[in-house]
């Protein structure tokens, strides 16, 4: 695998710079906002010193709350906050996204979903950073870890936020992560290793998936050609997951966005439609309005480890 190239990066972060996606980034921080089930507490996952070291329990963290940065990974694997490595190679219940989008949750809000979290997650193939920097923003008490397999992605992750270290690294390999030792893990729009998600999550540990609908994007793809999405790619998700994880509870989050000839070129160049057109050649966005307007329609879940 290599990944996206440093095309579509550039094209991703035009994007997401334009504020495109922001109540699906909105939808994700909230998604990670909510209280651990009874019997997890930060402390409860494995804490580790700078020399990758056991912490024995109740060692103090630092003041956030968390232990030392880049602390969770497994020895070799971490870089420093703001650098990469290489190793060897919901929106909450009951919540509102961003003014103008609509969030439909399948079960009301709960009290006990504002609990803070501190720790470490993990976003598996995250590209740009842009989700997990969003994450991290929301909760001061969090670091980060951003993962992909392609080596633009790595650099430009490292660079999203001060509390976010980036590795490089193919997911379905192995996560060179220790067992037990993140509170989240995230994947948006990426693939999923079930087995190693698991392994790597701390007891009340949440794993984040964001798909899109059927009606992500729907008004282009039809005239320019661009890649569908599979209308059972929920139920896909679920099969994939069963046996290892449990889904809690998502929400679907959907809203309209106003896209110029650029946006849309970045969008269509940004995704799996890359690999088969040159947006910025393609005469069928030339034909487009100057201003088109777009369905965003994503599903943010949030699963727990069986067991």
């Amino acid at each position: 695998m290599t990944g996206d190239t440093a095309a579509m990066l550039d094209a991703r972060a035009d994007f997401q710079g334009a504020g495109h996606f922001a109540p699906i980034a909105d939808a994700v921080a909230q998604a990670f906002r909510s209280a651990h089930p009874a019997g997890y507490t930060p402390s409860a996952a494995r804490q580790f010193d700078t020399q990758g070291n056991a912490r024995p329990q109740g060692t103090p963290t630092l003041p956030n709350g968390t232990a030392s940065p880049g602390s969770s990974a497994s020895p070799g694997s971490t870089a420093s906050p703001g650098s990469t490595a290489s190793p060897g190679s919901t929106a909450s219940p009951g919540s509102t996204a961003s003014p103008g989008s609509s969030v439909s949750p399948d079960r009301p809000a709960s009290s006990a979903d504002t609990g803070p979290l501190g720790g470490a997650v993990l976003e598996i193939g995250a590209g740009t950073g842009y989700y997990l920097a969003e994450v991290l923003e929301a909760h001061p008490g969090l670091n980060g870890i951003a993962l992909d397999v392609a080596k633009p992605a790595a650099r430009r992750a490292a660079r999203a936020h001060p509390r976010l270290a980036s590795v490089l690294a193919d997911a379905w390999r192995g996560l060179p992560i220790r067992d037990d030792a993140l509170a989240g893990v995230l994947s948006v729009f990426a693939p999923r290793n079930p087995g190693e998600v698991a392994r790597v999550l701390a007891p009340g540990g949440r794993f984040v998936v964001v798909t899109p609908t059927p009606r992500h994007l729907g008004e282009l793809i039809e005239p320019l050609g661009m890649v569908r999405v599979d209308p059972d790619k929920e139920r896909r998700l679920d099969d994939a997951l069963s046996g290892t994880f449990t889904r809690i509870d998502h929400a679907v989050v959907e809203f309209p966005m106003k896209l110029s000839r650029g946006d849309v070129t970045n969008v269509v160049a940004m995704g799996p439609s890359a690999f088969h057109t040159t947006a910025a050649d393609d005469p069928r966005i030339a034909g487009l309005a100057d201003i088109t307007e777009v369905t965003a329609s994503v599903t943010v879940a949030r699963y727990a480890p069986v067991g």
